[in-house]
C-alpha cells in the first residue's frame, strides 16, 4: 500500500483553491444556490451548510489541541500517516474528479434549511460562516507547524473508532471539503454524484 505523505504547504495550496471556488458560488444567483437537482438531493448552500455543520464539531477539538501542545524546533516538512487514518483519508479523497465511494451522511450532519424560507441574507450568511470557519482551519495549519504534532489525538466525529493526530485530521477535512466540490459541481452541471 502507498504511503501518504501530508505537507501544510499542500494542504493550504488546496484550502485556498477551495476559498476561490467558494467566492465563485456566493456570486451564482440565488435559485442557482437554493435549487437542488431532485427532491431528495441537497442544493449549493446545503452542501455549504453541511461542511459548516461538519467543521463545527471539530473546531473545539483543534482548538484545545493546538493550546496543549508543546512547542518545537523541527518544522516537518512532511507527516507520514497512520494506515487506518489513510484509509479514511482516502475514502474522501475524490479521484480526478470523481467520487469514487458513496458514504451516507449521518444525520447530525445534514443541513437544517428550509430552502423556502431563505433569502440573499440568509445564503450569505451561510458563506460567511464558510469563510470564518475553514479560515479557522488555515490558521490551525499554519500555527500547528511548530508543534510537536504526536503528542495528542484528535477524536474524529463518527467516534473513537478514528483517532487523528493533527496533520491527519486537516487531511481528512480538506479531502471532505474537496468531496463536496465535487458534488457541487455535479449539482451545477446538473449530474448526480
Amino acid at each position: 500500500m502507498a504511503k501518504l505523505y501530508i505537507t501544510p504547504e499542500n494542504q493550504i495550496q488546496r484550502l485556498n483553491g477551495v476559498f476561490l471556488k467558494v467566492q465563485e458560488l456566493q456570486n451564482l444567483p440565488f435559485t442557482q444556490l437554493t435549487t437542488p437537482l431532485d427532491p431528495k438531493s441537497w442544493s449549493v448552500l446545503e452542501v455549504i451548510e453541511h461542511l459548516n455543520k461538519s467543521y463545527l464539531l471539530y473546531y473545539n477539538k483543534l482548538e484545545a489541541a493546538l493550546q496543549n501542545l508543546p512547542d518545537t524546533e523541527n518544522d516537518p516538512s512532511e507527516f507520514k500517516a497512520r494506515v487506518w487514518q489513510k484509509i479514511v483519508i482516502e475514502a474522501q479523497r475524490p479521484k480526478n474528479g470523481v467520487v469514487k465511494w458513496k458514504l451516507k451522511t449521518l444525520k447530525r450532519f445534514e443541513p437544517l434549511l428550509d430552502l423556502s424560507q431563505l433569502d440573499q441574507g440568509d445564503a450569505n450568511k451561510v458563506f460567511e460562516d464558510f469563510n470564518k470557519l475553514h479560515q479557522h482551519l488555515k490558521t490551525c495549519i499554519l500555527e500547528s507547524r511548530n508543534k510537536e504534532l504526536k503528542k495528542t489525538k484528535i477524536t474524529s466525529a463518527i467516534g473513537p473508532i478514528v483517532l487523528f493526530y493533527l496533520p491527519e485530521c486537516y487531511e481528512f477535512l480538506i479531502c471532505h471539503i474537496e468531496r463536496h466540490m465535487v458534488q457541487i459541481e455535479g449539482i451545477l452541471s446538473g449530474i448526480h454524484q
